[in-house]
């Protein structure tokens, strides 16, 4: 029953996502209460993910998506930057305990910091720690439905767990925000067999 209820959690969350994303190329505000929380990214970051929909040059999408991935990777505290700097390196060094536990500490002192979240779902990705990963994730979503790197780390888990329709979801929400994604093209192929053909 659980898993059921994070599954349709996780549905409702990745339509959640794509009609947000579908509103900002709209010019509409995403849905949501007024107290949902305080705005994650700025106003040059949004912009820059409205032209990062829109461009159909691979070369300059490559240049606006690494422009609004630093602008992630800065919480605004160069303490809490430094945390999430040693916890990616030690992600990259494979010691997934000390990246968790540096992650953890970003995550408790910056609530609201995206990017805390989608690292340690990283961690936990890394570790085959599965439902930790999606909580994360979820949380990293809720804070910046947006985040095209969370959505396809989503993919990626819900196919690893074996939930192709909500791998499927995912994936085509991040293309949505970041069409130029090409390493995902192959693997939404891949989704669409499993799911009998289906495209969502």
């Amino acid at each position: 029953m659980r898993a059921a209820r994070v599954t349709c959690n996780l549905a409702a969350l990745i339509l959640a996502c794509s009609v947000a994303s579908h509103a900002h190329a709209q010019g509409l505000p995403p849905p949501g209460p007024p107290d949902a929380g305080p705005e994650v990214l700025s106003e040059d970051v949004d912009v820059l993910l409205d032209m990062l929909a829109d461009e159909e040059d691979p070369a300059e999408a490559t240049r606006l998506a690494r422009e609004v991935e630093e602008r992630w990777s800065h919480s605004g505290s160069a303490a809490m930057d430094l945390l999430l700097r040693r916890g990616r390196e030690a992600i990259e060094a494979e010691e997934l305990d000390r990246a968790v536990t540096h992650l953890t500490a970003l995550t408790d002192h910056a609530p609201d910091f995206a990017e805390g979240w989608v690292a340690r779902a990283t961690a936990f990705f890394l570790q085959e720690r599965w439902g930790l990963a999606l909580s994360d994730l979820e949380q990293a979503l809720i804070l910046e439905p947006r985040h095209y790197g969370a959505l396809t780390g989503l993919c990626i888990l819900m196919e690893q767990i074996d939930e192709p329709d909500l791998a499927l979801r995912a994936c085509a929400a991040s293309l949505d925000i970041h069409p130029n994604q090409e390493e995902l093209v192959g693997f939404v192929e891949q989704l669409e067999r499993a799911t009998g053909g289906r495209t969502l």
